[in-house]
């Protein structure tokens, strides 16, 4: 029997957004902006609670604007209107999208140029893990109509507010984390040697939505023998047979927010190598989440699950990174690489994600989600057993 856990309760109140916004306008004030506005699903989100299915057309631009003093305002075609209404956002400014002629810009130009102006600078999402959500020549034609007005990169000062999480947002990651967690647990009595690929993600998937999820976008699953060449495609139809490893990673979502962690299973019996590769990878991913801890960089962290690694035999790793941050999006800054001198922060939410080829064409990779408190780096994620399970 499917046991099914109490989730936190859905959507944020005036306050939390007033708090996102408040850290927001201190950042733009130090950052020397008079305003960032935002174009992204996720960024709008973030700032005004708003969500709608309706993302999936690319046909009408969408925008919210921070000032650095003063109420957000939503700049949004009048079909969402409504719906924005019913948010914490007072401030709301339609046009009759979609026009192409003239799609929100002369109203966005208005509205930024109306926000107190110190700085003549305005921030947009024009950064690393962050998109612009609107026509380049709109972009473009936005800057003209603002003289006087330059419009930056707001990437680092969005990111800078985002990085940190909210209680409340710590409390809807920890639940999608345990649910994925749970599902991750009960996939043996779920699938048998024979299965595909294919089979596998399905009945996971559909058990991680029976035990909670709003929906898993992401879950690729490879399968291979003592290891896998990559972590990134699949599933595909691969019969699952005695001596495989089989990887599943998983980004499942409640709420607008993510998991994104993986687990490796036995497909049968495996051969030494790969369990003294799966030993080492585990280990590596226990240094990690006990030097994740606040004060030190995402660097000095990396650099010691690198080392245990490459102690254990590790002839390379094709993923870049051994883990990084995590909340409304899959992935987001900062990174556990070489050179990443962000310093780690209580309220950050990370994941310790090692992973090693230990001979051609055999990789493991483990990955756990964490929470950083004062004290250290704290589960989110059900720890994966040392020893892979098994599917029999």
């Amino acid at each position: 029997m499917t046991v099914l856990r109490n989730p936190p309760r859905r959507g944020f109140c005036a306050s939390e957004f007033a708090l996102r916004v408040q850290r927001m306008q201190s950042i733009l004030q130090a950052e020397k902006l008079d305003a960032v506005f935002v174009t992204s699903p996720s960024n709008i989100r973030y700032f005004t609670g708003f969500d709608s299915q309706f993302w999936e057309s690319p046909t009408r631009p969408w925008f919210v604007v921070v000032p650095r003093e003063g109420s957000i305002i939503a700049v949004i075609p009048e079909i969402g209107a409504p719906e924005m209404a019913r948010t914490w956002v007072e401030d709301i400014r339609t046009w009759p999208a979609p026009c192409p002629e003239d799609d929100g810009v002369s109203l966005m130009a208005a509205t930024l140029s109306a926000v107190p102006r110190r700085f003549g600078r305005i921030g947009a999402e024009m950064g690393r893990e962050m998109a612009l959500r609107m026509p380049v020549s709109d972009f473009l034609a936005l800057g003209r109509r603002m003289p006087g007005m330059e419009i930056v990169d707001g990437t680092p000062a969005l990111w800078q507010a985002r990085m940190i999480k909210t209680e409340a947002e710590i409390a809807h990651i920890r639940f999608i984390c345990e649910v994925a967690s749970d599902a991750y647990i009960g996939l043996p009595d779920l699938i048998s040697v024979g299965d595909t690929e294919r089979t596998a993600v399905k009945r996971l998937r559909a058990d991680m939505c029976a035990r909670g999820a709003d929906s898993v976008p992401f879950m690729p699953a490879i399968s291979g023998p003592g290891g896998v060449a990559q972590i990134v495609c699949g599933p595909q139809d691969r019969v699952l047979a005695n001596g495989d490893v089989l990887f599943i990673d998983t980004g499942a979502t409640y709420d607008g927010y993510f998991c994104d962690f993986d687990r490796v299973y036995a497909v049968g019996s495996i051969d030494d190598a790969a369990r003294r590769a799966n030993e080492a990878v585990w280990h590596a991913t226990e240094l990690g989440i006990r030097a994740a801890r606040p004060g030190r960089t995402m660097e000095s962290v990396w650099k010691v699950m690198a080392e245990a690694l490459q102690d254990a035999g590790s002839i390379g790793n094709n993923v870049g990174r051994l883990g990084h941050g995590l909340g409304m999006q899959l992935t987001e800054p900062p990174s556990f690489r070489e050179g990443e001198e962000t310093v780690i922060q209580p309220g950050m939410v990370l994941t310790i994600e090692p992973g090693m080829e230990y001979a051609p064409g055999k990789m493991i990779v483990h990955e756990e989600d964490v929470v950083i408190m004062d004290d250290g780096a704290h589960l989110l994620t059900i720890r994966a057993p040392k020893e892979m399970p098994v599917i029999s």
